[in-house]
């Protein structure tokens, strides 16, 4: 008998969009940490990529004078104007770059706007070229728009920065964007100008790729020279570069959700035409607060930023003291990205082999009770990722925790 003749329902089957994609592996490693947790067990937990810092006092009280005054009604679908003035003054000053309010669109955190700017612009078939390692989302969002995720695996050797020959090789005639992200999660490494404008020499040849550079870590960078943006470094193909950025990393604003793309005039407005579908505009009443994170006082930036590099350096030290275990130096943002090969082949208290980097961070969960993600979720075998947005307790903590669970395992010779 058929469902209907039985009256039951048609189980349900998510579209393919849907089942060619993965949970967020992120967050499912803070569900399992979540589980232990309830479970009694403490567990150091260094997966959280968001600052541990409460947003600045002035953002708040934008935030809540808002409200008071009643500015809680739809907005421009590319938000208020005062916004958008916002954003324009901040890449000035930031970028050297200056934008109109046609070239701006804004949307409820940077991933909703990655996520339309591939649905506004590709079709089945089309490509994406991504380094490796990459931002977890990148390919996932690909594949939900059709696209065809192009993986270009980058090498130690080149601090893990995709090289303009490996660009060369990668780009054919489906080749619809090229993505960047710098300061990078998880390495935190950065582009120099000149490797930047090496890259848009190769692109000058090939005008019908377009970029999209995720510069949401650009203001917590720890060196002289901060970091650059392509946009700026090459003005040549300004125009074929769509720069993301938001307020949830530099001023500890994640769950405020509000995110900002800036870029080709017509890329903006097919962005724009897709929001006005969606979720039609981001919050009001974050986007008064955005707009008092962005022209206020910046000093929370410089305090926040000589916090994460005193982090940064301590927890680079500590899993550098660890055998079997060579994280990269980040330039920015909050996340050590570590080499576990070391580890592979040896031996568990158990019994059981390490052969892979989810068995290494099992292994660190269960025997250490510290919990990290594997780097094949961000495109490289090998590898685990921290974050260092965390207290210096905590990342003490962790470092003896995975020192200790280290040696207890047993050689394979």
């Amino acid at each position: 008998m058929t469902a209907a003749q039985t009256g039951t329902s048609v189980p349900f089957v998510p579209a393919a969009r849907v089942r060619r994609i993965r949970e967020s592996p992120s967050s499912a490693a803070a569900a399992r940490v979540r589980e232990l947790v309830a479970a009694g067990i403490t567990v150091i937990d260094l997966t959280v990529g968001e600052p541990d810092f409460d947003t600045p006092r002035n953002v708040k009280d934008a935030a809540i004078a808002a409200i008071e005054a009643g500015e809680t009604k739809y907005t421009p679908v590319n938000g208020t104007p005062e916004l958008r003035a916002a954003i324009r003054e901040r890449m000035l000053r930031a970028t050297g770059v200056e934008y109109q309010d046609s070239q701006i669109t804004v949307g409820g955190g940077g991933k909703q706007v990655i996520y339309l700017a591939f649905t506004a612009s590709l079709d089945p078939g089309d490509e994406v070229i991504i380094p490796a390692p990459y931002w977890v989302s990148y390919p996932d969002m690909v594949l939900a728009n059709d696209g065809t995720p192009v993986i270009v695996t980058t090498t130690a050797a080149d601090r893990y920065k995709l090289t303009p020959q490996q660009l060369t090789d990668a780009i054919t005639d489906r080749t619809r964007w090229l993505v960047l992200n710098a300061p990078s999660n998880p390495t935190g490494v950065t582009y120099s100008r000149d490797e930047l404008l090496a890259l848009a020499a190769v692109l000058a040849a090939h005008p019908h790729v377009r970029v999209l550079t995720d510069e949401i870590y650009d203001e917590i960078t720890f060196g002289d020279a901060g970091s650059v943006g392509l946009a700026a470094a090459a003005p040549s193909i300004r125009d074929r570069v769509l720069t993301v950025n938001g307020v949830s990393k530099s001023y500890a604003m994640t769950g405020w959700r509000l995110g900002y793309a800036v870029g080709d005039p017509a890329v903006v407005r097919a962005i724009n035409l897709l929001q006005s579908q969606t979720s039609s505009c981001p919050s009001s009443i974050t986007q008064a607060a955005a707009t008092a994170a962005l022209t206020g006082d910046q000093s929370f930036i410089d305090e926040t930023v000589a916090v994460y590099r005193a982090r940064r350096d301590r927890a680079l030290a500590g899993f550098a003291g660890i055998e079997g275990l060579v994280p990269i130096e980040p330039d920015g943002a909050f996340y050590l990205f570590v080499d576990c090969r070391g580890l592979l082949g040896r031996t568990t208290p158990a019994g059981a082999t390490l052969e892979t980097d989810l068995d290494v961070t099992l292994y660190l969960l269960d025997e250490a009770h510290v919990a990290v993600i594997q780097g094949s979720a961000y495109g490289l075998d090998g590898f685990f990722r921290l974050s260092y947005a965390t207290s210096t307790e905590t990342i003490d903590a962790g470092i003896q925790a995975v020192r200790s669970a280290v040696a207890r395992l047993r050689s394979a010779t």
